[in-house]
């Protein structure tokens, strides 16, 4: 009798040990509600706190183009470039394009600082320049894009008013069923996807094939392009309508496993930095990246850009 009194204590034990650790798994793993919920709170809260740092889109302040040869900037109307005003120098100096390299040559008396060095002169972009040079004066922050044969300066204003006022952005409820795993297809022959942006200009993008998946018992496809170590996919739905940004929205995956599948989790779905800024160059999703269903997962629409 004793023995059988031990053997049921045991296992009991066994069975209560069994019962805890599968309540601590079903706390812990991100399968759960309880714990996609909490991932999906910390990815917003990352999102937003990169929105705001001082390399996010709420502080766009300008966009200018340069042509060929001298181009004078700094607030005074007269400049070829003309900065916002009660934010800078009347004149800080003059912006050289010349055989595809920008360089800056700064007027006395304008404090222009790369880092903590004063600048007087530099070369401010070059065709085989791997770093991107920043450059400051007062609450203002600028370099140089390329887009195309096209050279401009973009200009970010670290007291912009709009990370002043900036709230959030609005969401679609965290939902498991727009988490889908995606097979892809990969390409053959080094395929190349046209992308048109904003501007009206057409690059073409490497693509490593196409993420083929289900929602609602209907297989969709979305071609994908690199960056980095990720995919990049631009995508529209049915509700860039009225719901979410009309011209579509961005999402990352993971590059696919060694199974050749990755996981597209819509409820990262972001609007694109022109929905917060007109200064910036947006790629549009291709034609056939329009989803004939509503992703309603995601970010929704933000301002009225």
């Amino acid at each position: 009798m004793k023995n059988l009194y031990l053997i049921k204590k045991l296992l009991f034990l066994v069975l209560m040990g069994l019962m805890i650790a599968g309540f601590a798994f079903s706390r812990s793993s991100p399968d759960t509600p309880a714990a996609y919920q909490q991932e999906i709170k910390e990815w917003r809260a990352k999102r937003i706190a990169g929105l705001k740092s001082e390399n996010g889109w709420l502080n766009l302040a300008g966009l200018f183009w340069l042509k060929p040869g001298k181009n004078s900037f700094g607030s005074a109307p007269g400049n070829d470039l003309v900065f916002p005003q009660g934010k800078s120098a009347g004149m800080i100096g003059h912006l050289i394009l010349e055989n595809g390299q920008v360089r800056a040559e700064i007027a006395p008396g304008a404090e222009v600082w790369r880092g903590e060095l004063r600048v007087e002169k530099l070369v401010l972009f070059a065709p085989d320049q791997e770093e991107t040079v920043v450059l400051r004066h007062q609450s203002l922050r600028w370099f140089i894009i390329k887009r195309g044969d096209a050279y401009a300066v973009r200009l970010r204003d670290l007291e912009s008013p709009l990370l002043r006022s900036f709230k959030g952005i609005a969401t679609y409820p965290a939902s498991l069923k727009w988490k889908v795993v995606a097979r892809l297809e990969p390409a053959t022959n080094g395929k190349k996807i046209p992308i048109l942006d904003v501007l009206g200009q057409v690059s073409q993008q490497e693509s490593p094939g196409t993420l083929a998946f289900s929602l609602k018992s209907k297989e969709y496809r979305l071609d994908a392009v690199e960056s980095g170590d990720e995919l990049f996919i631009l995508f529209a739905d049915q509700t860039n309508k009225k719901q979410t940004y009309p011209m579509g929205r961005f999402l990352y995956a993971d590059k696919p496993g060694p199974d050749g599948t990755t996981v597209l989790d819509f409820n990262k779905a972001t609007n694109p930095p022109c929905a917060f800024t007109d200064f910036a160059t947006c790629p549009l999703p291709p034609k056939q990246n329009s989803l004939a269903i509503a992703v309603t997962a995601g970010e929704k629409r933000f301002g009225d850009h």
